[in-house]
């Protein structure tokens, strides 16, 4: 084997490295922003749905702790041995990982998805972009998958969630993203939300009209 081809391999290697290491520096914040949006409430407020679909902050956690011991664990090979009930029992298929019930601990839910993190982490270290993936859920033509597919799907997914979080934790207690006080003050808040009002009313009027 050449030097040029040798040293070719070495850069591609190093370049695939980079890539997965971006790709958890990414998924971490978006895992961090998710758990902060919890931070200070008390247990109503993190359970209580907050959409005319459900969503809440505590099942928007129960939820992303399946994906990544699914997608990075069970799916590319690495099974973990932490068990989660609503897998076990089905009920998944019926929506409950997206709620906590009442005997479930929010303290135990935010350690299983601690735990999740760390298994995932694992995986990310072992495993290469390329090592294969299967998903037996995904249509016949999609099953067969790599790793590096199913890490981006999961980091996508977590900062997705992470961005949901944000808005419930804002119709919750005001309380907005962390650039949130040095964008501007409440003044200079209010200020902003009647222009944009102002803006919306144009079309509202207008349409009242015809």
């Amino acid at each position: 084997m050449g030097r040029a081809m040798l040293r070719r391999m070495t850069d591609e290697q190093s370049h695939r490295c980079d890539i997965a290491a971006d790709l958890q520096d990414y998924l971490q914040r978006a895992r961090t922003a998710m758990l902060s949006r919890l931070d200070g409430l008390g247990e109503f407020d993190i359970r209580r749905p907050m959409t005319p679909t459900g969503t809440n902050l505590l099942g928007l956690v129960k939820h992303l702790t399946g994906v990544e011991l699914s997608y990075l664990g069970s799916c590319v090979g690495r099974p973990s041995e932490i068990r989660l009930p609503w897998v076990e029992d089905g009920s998944i298929w019926e929506s409950a990982d997206m709620w906590a019930t009442a005997a479930e601990s929010s303290a135990e839910l935010i350690e299983l998805y601690r735990a999740a993190w760390r298994h995932s982490d694992e995986s990310i270290r072992e495993l290469g972009l390329d090592a294969p993936g299967h998903v037996s859920w995904w249509p016949d033509n999609r099953r067969d998958t790599t790793f590096g597919t199913l890490l981006t799907r999961v980091t996508a997914e977590t900062a997705q969630h992470a961005g949901h979080a944000d808005i419930l934790r804002e119709f919750i207690d005001g309380r907005a993203g962390n650039d949130h006080n040095a964008i501007g003050d409440s003044a200079w808040w209010s200020n902003y939300l009647g222009r944009i009002q102002e803006a919306a009313d144009t079309f509202r009027d207008a349409e009242r009209s015809t």
